[in-house]
C-alpha cells in the first residue's frame, strides 16, 4: 500500500483509509467478528489509517473500532487513528466544554491515550466564528495535554475551511477532511487544494463512492442529492455493468489519482470490501486506470458535473 505525507504533519498514511462508520451498524449490523477480520485484513494489506467519530452509530464506530485494534494487538506506532467532536447523536455542540470532555470519552470508547487527529465534525452546522474563537483554541490545548497530535476540520461546503483558516492562527489546524467533493462527478475539491497547500493543510478525502451514488446498488433513500443527479449516477453505473465493468472499482480508482490528496477514505465493514479496495488500487498503480471506460462514465455525468447539495446552517 502507497503511503503519502500528510501535510506537515510529519505522518505517512496509506493512501486507502479505513472509514469506521459502517462498524457502527450505521448500514446494517456488523458482527463483531466480521469488523474483526475487516480490521485485522486491512491492516495486513498496509492500510494504517483508521478513521472514526461518537456521531457514528452513537458512539458504536468508536467502541468497535477500539476493540478491533486491541484485538489485532497492532502496536500504536503503526497505525494513525483520526475521530472526531462537536457532532453527537443528539446533536451538535463545539463549545470548548464539550470538545474537552469528549475527547476524553472518544479515548475510553478507543482504548487509547492519544489520537493523532481530532477533527471538528461537520462545522457548517454552527456559527463558524464559534470554531475560530471558541473550539480551535480548546482543541489546541488538548494538543497541548498530548490527547490529539494534530487537529483537523470537517465538512461538506468548501467554503467554511477558507473562512476557518484565514481566521485562525498559521499552524492551529493541519488537516482537512473533504467529502463527496473528488469524486468521478465531482472535482471541486481541486481548485481548493493549491491553498490548502500553501497553508501546509494535509487533504483527506472521503466518500469516493459519493455516499452510494457511484455504486451498482445505488445510494440509500435518505441521500441529500438532487434528483437529477441520482439518475445520472444510476445510468453511469448501469452502463459500467452492460460493459462488465465495476463503477465501484472506476470511482475508488479515480479518487485515488490525485497526489495533493493525502488518503481516500472509504467506508468498509467485512475483510471483501477490504480486499476490493486494496485490489482497485494495487491495480491503479500496476496498469492504470480504464481511460476508455472513465471517459464514457464523464460523458454521461457531463451535465451533473459538480452538482451539490446544500449542508448547514447559512452563515452570513
Amino acid at each position: 500500500m502507497e503511503l503519502r505525507e500528510l501535510g506537515l504533519t510529519g505522518l505517512r498514511i496509506s493512501a486507502v483509509g479505513f472509514g469506521a462508520s459502517p462498524l457502527g451498524h450505521v448500514f446494517g449490523d456488523v458482527p463483531r467478528d466480521t469488523a474483526r477480520a475487516a480490521v485485522r485484513r486491512a491492516l495486513d494489506l498496509g492500510i494504517n489509517f483508521f478513521d472514526t467519530s461518537p456521531y457514528y452509530g452513537g458512539t458504536v464506530s468508536e467502541s468497535v473500532l477500539g476493540d478491533c485494534l486491541r484485538h489485532a494487538a497492532v502496536p500504536r506506532d503503526r497505525i494513525v487513528v483520526a475521530t472526531k467532536c462537536g457532532r453527537y447523536k443528539e446533536g451538535f455542540d463545539f463549545s470548548a466544554k464539550c470538545v474537552t470532555r469528549s475527547v476524553d470519552e472518544s479515548l475510553a470508547r478507543l482504548g487509547l491515550d492519544y489520537v493523532d487527529i481530532l477533527h471538528c465534525h461537520d462545522i457548517e452546522f454552527t456559527n463558524l466564528d464559534q470554531i475560530v474563537n471558541e473550539t480551535i483554541p480548546a482543541l489546541q490545548k488538548i494538543k497541548e495535554s498530548g490527547k490529539a497530535r494534530f487537529i483537523g476540520i470537517t465538512g461538506l461546503p468548501l467554503n467554511i475551511y477558507t473562512y476557518v483558516l484565514d481566521r485562525v492562527p498559521p499552524g492551529s489546524i493541519d488537516v482537512i477532511l473533504s467529502y463527496c467533493h473528488f469524486g468521478i462527478n465531482d472535482t471541486s475539491l481541486v481548485d481548493l487544494l493549491p491553498y490548502l497547500k500553501s497553508k501546509g493543510i494535509g487533504v483527506i478525502s472521503a466518500s469516493p463512492l459519493a455516499m452510494g451514488l457511484l455504486t451498482d446498488n445505488g445510494p440509500p433513500e435518505w441521500h441529500p442529492a438532487p434528483e437529477e443527479l441520482k439518475l445520472a449516477c444510476r445510468a453511469a453505473a448501469d452502463h459500467c455493468r452492460k460493459k462488465g465493468k465495476s463503477i465501484t472499482k472506476l470511482a475508488m480508482q479515480y479518487s485515488l489519482m490525485n497526489n495533493g490528496i493525502s488518503t481516500v477514505l472509504v467506508g468498509m465493514n467485512s475483510a471483501e470490501q477490504v480486499e476490493e479496495n486494496v485490489a482497485a488500487a494495487t491495480e491503479l498503480s500496476a496498469s492504470g486506470i480504464d481511460e476508455e471506460l472513465l471517459h464514457e462514465v464523464e460523458a454521461i455525468l457531463a451535465p451533473v458535473k459538480n452538482l451539490t447539495w446544500l449542508s448547514g446552517i447559512q452563515q452570513a
